[in-house]
């Protein structure tokens, strides 16, 4: 059972920027997809970004260019670089595991673990 830690969200004004880190009790070294999530107020939960254990990564169109997944397996950790902000990308974001092969990572119920979820605000 793997249980994850997100932090690193906080208010921060348009064109600011934010590291998230994710934090997981037990190896990720053996999870598939690596992902953050994010839910606005009255919207459902969206895929922002994922990581695969192949070294893969894959964003959403909203955040090309400027939000940048890594895992680093031997600190247990995920991490969510984001660069010039929106108030658009105001929401509670999720850091989210999977350890099932040949599952669709676009997908939210192919990851089994989830964080609790850090609030990031963006406003001036």
């Amino acid at each position: 059972q793997v249980q994850l830690v997100e932090s690193g969200g906080g208010l921060v004004q348009p064109g600011g920027s934010l590291r998230l880190s994710c934090a997981a009790s037990g190896s990720i070294s053996s999870m598939i997809d690596m992902a953050w999530y994010r839910q606005a107020p009255g919207k459902q939960r969206e895929l922002v970004a994922a990581a695969t254990s192949g070294g893969s990564t894959n964003y959403a169109d909203s955040v090309k260019g400027r939000f940048t997944i890594s895992r680093d397996n031997a600190k247990n950790t995920v991490y969510l670089q984001m660069n010039s902000l929106k108030p658009e990308d105001t929401a509670i974001y999720y850091c989210a595991a999977s350890d099932s092969r040949n599952s669709d990572y676009r997908k939210l119920l192919t990851y089994a673990y989830w964080g609790q979820g850090t609030q990031v605000t963006v406003s001036s």
